[in-house]
């Protein structure tokens, strides 16, 4: 086989993979497309035992965070914590749908800053859901709204996108660094998203809805589930500040939680275990194969090229250039390679920091556009099929199209004047 016409034969796998998990051909769950996928290109001897080996090895850290914050979430869901706060949410909202509105966007916001926009899409979603059934009102306006604060707040902390840790690799910025750099970007994505989706959703949001809701028991499982995503918080930001993958620190702190209170409730753990949704791991790794096949093809090696033929220049233009750039990439291939190539271009001694700022903001903000743009939104969408809510990418797109484009160029803006003063 020619190589050509190998690289051809990788590209087609790979688009018919990422259009599967896109639209989910009879009702089959995205993990099956891409290990499917994955398991073609290897047995197709177009990726070697040991490169898939590789790329599977590659995604520990971010499995393991996976693993720990689903614990905690599935656990916060079993133990009536998500209906406490829904009830609550409801009640302060009092019948005005913009207000829930605001505080689900708010809530969004720190979750993602603190806890990273993967546990936004984990933790917050299934809470979300439980909030607007108790209302008895339409839940899609303020499901959205987890979708696309998870990516929007996601570079105003160091930990709220694990691929921020990838950019910057061991040159992390210091937190007082990183907030001049990125508070401002940040804050206009934040409040650019706020508008256009709000803009997008007024007619959902003119119904009024029940207001007088009971607010149930808070059980001392439930509390001790709170209890632990506020531990990891604190966690993930110390580890973060050392310099430390995440993954460990946030599956011991699932791990540790969960069973403190299965033990304490002297419950069986398999209710739980059953609960979590493990098909999420292999769908990374899957990703993660399809990724080291289209890295053979040159593919990577060519966004690469042209990301580095932008350092070469330092105006405005090339920042703008390379936001926009790592912002389309990331959405044909996912966020998290697009941050490898980001990460290994910036640490060139002639890659400004203006650039390397834009480049993170298009790996972070970018992904709004499609579905598969981010491990967050994927995450996302399997939380709303567990709660029998739909929602295809065509659809995802359309919103995406009005949302992000906005957020993206006025953040990128933002880098650029900053520089300039």
């Amino acid at each position: 086989m020619s190589t050509s016409f190998a690289h051809e034969i990788i590209w087609l796998i790979a688009a018919l993979a990422i259009f599967a998990i896109i639209t989910r051909p009879w009702g089959l769950p995205e993990a099956v497309w891409a290990v499917a996928g994955a398991a073609v290109l290897v047995l197709g001897s177009l990726v070697s035992w040991t490169q898939a080996r590789a790329a599977v090895l590659e995604g520990m850290d971010v499995y393991l965070f996976l693993a720990g914050m689903m614990l905690l979430a599935e656990l916060a869901r079993t133990e009536g914590l998500f209906d406490w706060v829904a009830a609550l949410a409801v009640r302060w909202a009092r019948g005005v749908p913009s207000r829930l509105f605001g505080l689900v966007y708010l809530v969004g916001v720190v979750v993602t800053a603190v806890l990273s926009n993967d546990a936004t899409a984990v933790v917050l979603t299934p809470a979300v859901y439980a909030a607007a059934t108790k209302a008895r009102t339409n839940p899609l306006p303020y499901l959205l709204v987890c979708a696309f604060i998870a990516n929007a707040a996601s570079f105003l902390l160091p930990i709220s996108n694990p691929a921020n840790l990838v950019v910057f690799a061991s040159h992390l910025p210091p937190l007082p660094v990183w907030l001049t750099n990125f508070l401002g970007p940040s804050l206009v994505a934040i409040v650019a998203t706020f508008l256009v989706l709000r803009a997008t959703q007024r007619r959902a949001l003119s119904e009024a809805f029940a207001s007088t809701v009971p607010l149930p028991p808070l059980r001392r499982g439930a509390r001790l589930a709170a209890l632990g995503i506020l531990l990891t918080a604190v966690v993930l930001l110390g580890a973060s500040t050392a310099g430390l993958e995440l993954g460990l620190p946030t599956f011991v702190a699932g791990g540790v939680t969960t069973a403190l209170v299965l033990v304490l409730d002297r419950h069986s753990p398999w209710p739980i275990v059953k609960g979590v949704s493990w098909g999420v791991i292999p769908l990374v790794a899957g990703l993660f194969v399809l990724v080291a096949g289209l890295g053979r093809t040159g593919l990577l090696a060519a966004l690469g090229g042209a990301l580095q033929q932008l350092t070469l220049h330092s105006g405005n233009a090339a920042a703008l250039a390379a936001g926009a750039g790592t912002a389309a990439a990331s959405n044909v291939m996912n966020n998290l390679p697009v941050a490898l190539i980001a990460g290994s271009i910036g640490m060139g001694a002639r890659v400004s920091s203006q650039l390397k700022d834009a480049m993170l903001v298009g790996v972070d903000l970018g992904p709004n556009l499609s579905v598969t743009g981010s491990l967050a939104t994927i995450l996302w969408l399997i939380a709303l099929r567990r709660e029998k809510v739909r929602l295809n990418g065509l659809t995802f797109l359309r919103l995406g199209m009005l949302v992000m484009p906005p957020a993206l160029l006025l953040s990128l803006a933002v880098i650029v004047l900053q520089r300039s003063l």
